[in-house]
């Protein structure tokens, strides 16, 4: 299974991780028995011809409300949900909420909710990856929050800087963060021990990070000190974006129409990979994707770029790791995350508009946030929920967690929303493999890629 579908998952936790899995279409409370259902009277969705967006004030907070909520969740997560919107009707009796998974696939949810717009069949509430959000947004169908969250009780500068702007293509606020994560740097400390080279530190740059991996690198062992996967895909891609960014460069022009990564700054940053590969030979080219976190986990790579979702595997594999923010560049050390959201959804119905927006706000809160992200191994949401009991149990069963909550204040940047971005990702994904395994020249290459990129840009 590749983590790596544009978006990322958590730990597991004693359950299933948050995977593109097959989906129940049945839970426990106020669940639906199919994942269609028509807007109820009272209602009118927005046209896309433009509708002007239904504001949260509410004609009666206190009248009976039916919100349709689209999870997007495997059987035993949905379960987990399922008691929480039992929970918030119990409190708001005048509101049921109708949750189900939505699609058989999380994948197959953006289809399905662009049929609903359609059919007028689309949900109050709904998961997505982040990176179908300025897709969402274009349709016209989403509510506004922008003004809500701005307000002190939605404490939105609680949640990742990367998550508030992933949650706000166009700078217009169409939902709540469901999913944060980020890339660190994990170490073997028994490949590190038998080289005799001091561990990480989260003040390492990039300099000091190459340094190792030639010196943990011996290939009569069959060791290398880093490694990447060169198969093109997103696993690819978002590992560069942070050196990209902490060079001064963009993915994106500012207006989003163009690629930017072949600047200077993205120059350099596949250079230095390069570099690694080529010259010093200290990494390891993973062809699928698939194999460096066992290899990590097996003693034989030293260093491994991954995320939080690992934590539990290389638990399991009895390793000795630890976990640092990634190495940085003047102080820098930016890093890149993958947010998904929960989106809200515009029925022209000023009381569905306010208990949706109350929901979302509800479920995302510290509280139900150690019941949920954190009950399935994802980081905590807000900064408020390290506090809480559930963080500390995590962080006591898988060393390192509290690094990758802590690596959140450096997620700064958003990966892009923009449609186009799937193939702004292949073409950069597949320029990036080719030349790690030294073929073609860094410039020449990344210009190609650009070309390329645009051209999925403008289809978009």
């Amino acid at each position: 299974m590749s983590r790596f579908t544009l978006t990322v998952r958590g730990l597991r936790l004693g359950v299933v991780a948050l995977a593109v899995l097959p989906l129940a279409l049945a839970g426990c409370v106020g669940v639906e028995s199919g994942p269609e259902q028509a807007a109820p009277p009272g209602g009118t969705p927005a046209t896309a011809g433009g509708s002007a967006a239904t504001t949260l004030a509410p004609s009666d907070p206190a009248a009976p409300v039916t919100l349709t909520w689209w999870t997007g969740q495997e059987a035993e997560a949905q379960k987990i949900l399922d008691g929480l919107a039992a929970d918030f009707t119990t409190a708001h009796p005048n509101v049921t909420i109708k949750a189900a998974p939505g699609a058989s696939t999380t994948d197959e949810l953006l289809q399905k909710l662009l049929a609903g717009f359609t059919a007028k069949t689309y949900p109050d509430i709904s998961y997505a990856f982040g990176s179908w959000a300025s897709q969402l947004a274009q349709s016209e169908r989403t509510l506004d929050i922008t003004a809500d969250v701005a307000q002190p009780a939605a404490k939105w500068e609680e949640f990742p800087e990367a998550a508030r702007k992933t949650a706000a293509p166009g700078e217009r606020t169409i939902g709540f963060p469901a999913v944060v994560d980020n890339l660190g740097l994990f170490y073997n400390k028994t490949v590190f021990d038998a080289a005799g080279v001091a561990y990480p530190t989260n003040d390492w740059t990039w300099d000091d990070f190459r340094a190792a991996a030639k010196k943990l690198t011996n290939p009569a062992k069959n060791i290398y000190g880093t490694a990447m996967a060169v198969n093109g895909g997103e696993d690819t891609t978002w590992h560069m974006w942070p050196q990209l960014w902490q060079n001064g460069g963009a993915i994106l022009t500012p207006d989003e129409k163009k690629a930017a990564f072949n600047s200077e700054a993205g120059v350099k940053a596949v250079s230095f990979w390069r570099d690694l590969a080529v010259t010093d030979k200290s990494v390891y080219l993973d062809q699928t994707g698939e194999k460096y976190a066992p290899l990590f986990a097996s003693d034989n790579i030293g260093m491994m770029i991954s995320g939080p979702w690992h934590l539990y595997d290389v638990k399991q594999a009895g390793t000795k790791y630890g976990v640092t923010r990634l190495p940085g560049t003047n102080g820098n050390h930016a890093t890149v995350s993958g947010p998904d959201l929960w989106v809200l959804f515009d029925h022209q119905d000023a009381n569905r508009a306010y208990w949706a927006y109350q929901f979302g706000l509800w479920l995302t809160a510290a509280e139900q946030d150690e019941r949920w992200s954190m009950a399935i191994g994802n980081l905590p949401l807000r900064s408020a929920a390290t506090s809480t009991p559930a963080f500390a149990k995590a962080v006591a069963e898988y060393p390192g967690y509290e690094v990758f909550a802590d690596n959140l204040t450096n997620a700064t940047n958003k990966r892009p929303t923009v449609p186009g971005y799937i193939g702004l990702s292949e073409a950069y994904g597949t320029a990036v493999s080719r030349l790690l395994q030294g073929q073609g020249e860094v410039k020449a290459e990344l210009d190609k890629a650009a070309a390329a990129a645009d051209t999925a840009l403008a289809g978009s």
